[in-house]
């Protein structure tokens, strides 16, 4: 018997970040009964834009990378004094748009005072301010296009290598070197902060704490959203 050995065994393969089911044609209600039939999915996130719809189980890569943004961004807001809503992965429904995201988090930072103290509604509340989606493997939904239609001002989106950060113009996402949320920040902060978190998440914080601290003794560095 011959045994044909693909090029790719023996290498070493980056991580994996997710596991994704995909299904299309569906219509908004049979999204909604596949919605509702899991109630316990044990952290899956459900994206669905016109007709596709994708099933994303996180798995170690994905979720360790998330949380350290989680951190990283809760940092700069606290350090900054600015006020924060955080929706997590809270289902964003559009049905007017036939679309619905749950994004790894999402945060209302520019818009709280808006949405302070009370469950968010869409149909007549802003979107959140400043979403972060964490894709370690290939996803078959076009999220830069749905937040975009859905009109979130910020994108921030991490591959496992590099942070693209978007900034809505327009109706389109446009890439951007800084967040607009944090314009004096710039990416290789957020690379050295999950490098340092990689040895030691306490110590890399206490870090990233006292780097922010000492720019904010620089006023011509820091700019308020």
């Amino acid at each position: 018997m011959v045994t044909t050995i693909s090029p790719l065994q023996g290498l070493a393969l980056g991580p994996i970040g997710e596991q994704r089911v995909c299904f299309r044609g569906l219509t908004w209600d049979a999204y909604q009964q596949i919605f509702q039939a899991l109630p316990h999915r044990r952290g899956a996130r459900l994206t669905y834009d016109r007709g596709t719809l994708e099933i994303t189980m996180p798995l170690e890569s994905h979720e360790f990378s998330l949380r350290l943004i989680e951190v990283f961004i809760r940092c700069l807001v606290f350090e900054l004094g600015l006020k924060l809503k955080t929706m997590g992965s809270t289902t964003l429904n559009r049905q007017d748009l036939d679309r619905s995201s749950e994004p790894d988090c999402a945060y209302y930072i520019q818009n709280q005072p808006k949405v302070a103290g009370r469950r968010v509604d869409l149909a007549t509340d802003p979107p959140p301010d400043l979403i972060v989606e964490v894709d370690i493997t290939s996803t078959d939904i076009d999220k830069n296009c749905l937040y975009a239609a859905l009109g979130v001002p910020e994108l921030w989106r991490y591959n496992g290598r590099e942070l693209s950060i978007y900034r809505l113009e327009n109706g389109l996402y446009q890439n951007c070197d800084r967040s607009p949320t944090f314009p004096w920040i710039e990416k290789q902060c957020l690379y050295d902060f999950l490098a340092e978190a990689e040895q030691d998440e306490i110590e890399a914080e206490q870090n990233l704490r006292e780097f922010v601290q000492q720019s904010l003794h620089q006023p011509d560095q820091i700019q308020q959203p």
